[in-house]
């Protein structure tokens, strides 16, 4: 089951880059048609658009650009038995590990201790356990039963992983860890800084998660539209992005079990698989940050999100069930 599929059905881009702009930016920008590419990153579709006036050199980045991405799929894919990753999780332990892989878990522990924990990578063994349950012929809809969670509870801990350049280390028997809330969004900035590094002044980067450069003296903006989970094909708000990130984390689409009622947002405190949204999405500096927050904000309340918010100059919005739509940050 591919569930980091919700980043990118929760973010739908125009048709063009350039589609929901002002007439001023489309006219700006059609002297360079973009380069495209279009394919997938860490199960999620992807794409990426190179606005540079030579196509053989943007070809070349775009290759650059997909080199840098399977590798790094390498290291934090769970769908690869090779991957650093899966082989962290096998043994319980890794020697020597990649730094990019010790760069990630670094950063997901800050945004973990930013958001009280809300933020957890060690949540695989509550993945497992509901895939397991609703795999089963005549599974309960009610999803495995309390003292179930409450084992697998009891290995999710991001304070107990030990990382240190020689050894990462899960220091409870049967701990694992997933990075589907923070992965993406880390291969879009790198893609991005590669990118920049490469010479190129305008690219819209989506790895699952969307990020703009536009480094001219005259930045256009991007717009993107936030989908409706109940009709993904409805708007429920537009917003523009010129250097900066928006990530969308959202269960529909992605629901583990056949009647949809449980997604692969996990609470970390509790162990439920319901989030009191139907979607989050968080505009940052950087896709990494968006990425991590907007997973940790599915199962925090809105005072507690806004504290966040606040603090960081971000933008968030909440997909209410009633159907409202909440934002915080600059622009609320």
């Amino acid at each position: 089951m591919n569930h980091t599929r919700r980043r990118f059905i929760g973010i739908a881009a125009a048709a063009s880059a350039l589609a929901l702009a002002p007439i001023a930016a489309r006219r700006a920008g059609a002297a360079i048609a973009p380069t495209t590419w279009q394919g997938t990153a860490l199960g999620a579709d992807a794409e990426l658009r190179l606005y540079h006036p030579d196509k053989g050199e943007a070809q070349r980045l775009i290759a650059q650009s997909l080199q840098e991405l399977r590798r790094l799929e390498g290291i934090f894919s769970l769908y690869r038995d090779d991957s650093a990753l899966s082989v962290l999780n096998r043994q319980g332990f890794l020697d020597y590990p990649p730094a990019d892989l010790l760069r990630l878990l670094s950063e997901s522990r800050r945004y973990s201790e930013l958001t009280a924990g809300m933020f957890d990578p060690t949540v695989q063994p509550l993945w497992q356990l509901y895939a397991d349950h609703f795999s089963q012929t005549g599974a309960s809809a009610d999803g495995p039963p309390p003292d179930a969670v409450a084992h697998a509870l009891s290995r999710v801990s991001y304070a107990e992983v030990l990382l240190d350049s020689k050894r990462i280390e899960l220091l409870r028997p049967g701990m694992g860890i997933t990075l589907n809330g923070i992965a993406q969004g880390y291969i879009t900035d790198r893609i991005t800084e590669l990118l920049k590094r490469g010479g190129l002044d305008r690219a819209l980067v989506d790895m699952g998660e969307i990020q703009g450069l536009d480094s001219r003296s005259a930045p256009q903006p991007w717009q993107v539209g936030i989908a409706d989970p109940r009709d993904p094909g409805r708007m429920l708000a537009t917003a523009s992005i010129g250097n900066q990130a928006l990530a969308t984390s959202g269960g529909y689409g992605t629901a583990i079990d056949a009647a949809g009622q449980y997604t692969h947002l996990f609470d970390p405190r509790t162990g439920r698989a319901r989030p009191p949204y139907l979607s989050v999405s968080v505009m940052a500096p950087c896709a990494t940050t968006a990425d991590a927050l907007s997973t940790a904000f599915s199962h925090m309340p809105l005072a507690a999100t806004q504290a966040v918010v606040h603090e960081l100059g971000l933008r968030a919005w909440f997909a209410l069930p009633d159907g409202r739509l909440v934002l915080q940050g600059q622009a609320a």
